[in-house]
């Protein structure tokens, strides 16, 4: 089972360019198309949307890979 956030809830997490950091701004709970690719997520395990705070980049990460920042 994933960790679970709210919207507006400010999280970090892992990424090729190192700890980065945003604000949930989207749950997702069912299956969602996002950059070409399906993303599967339930109610139980939602994924969830991100803006960084550095740029307007968006993000899409399950609770497991998130930690309040």
């Amino acid at each position: 089972m994933s960790k679970k956030f709210a919207l507006g809830d400010h999280v970090s997490w892992n990424s090729e360019a190192g700890r980065v950091s945003g604000t949930i701004t989207k749950k997702h709970t069912s299956d969602f198309q996002f950059k070409g690719y399906t993303r599967h997520c339930s109610e139980d395990d939602p994924q969830y949307e991100i803006t960084s705070d550095k740029t307007d980049h968006v993000a899409m990460h399950k609770g497991s890979a998130l930690t309040k920042a």
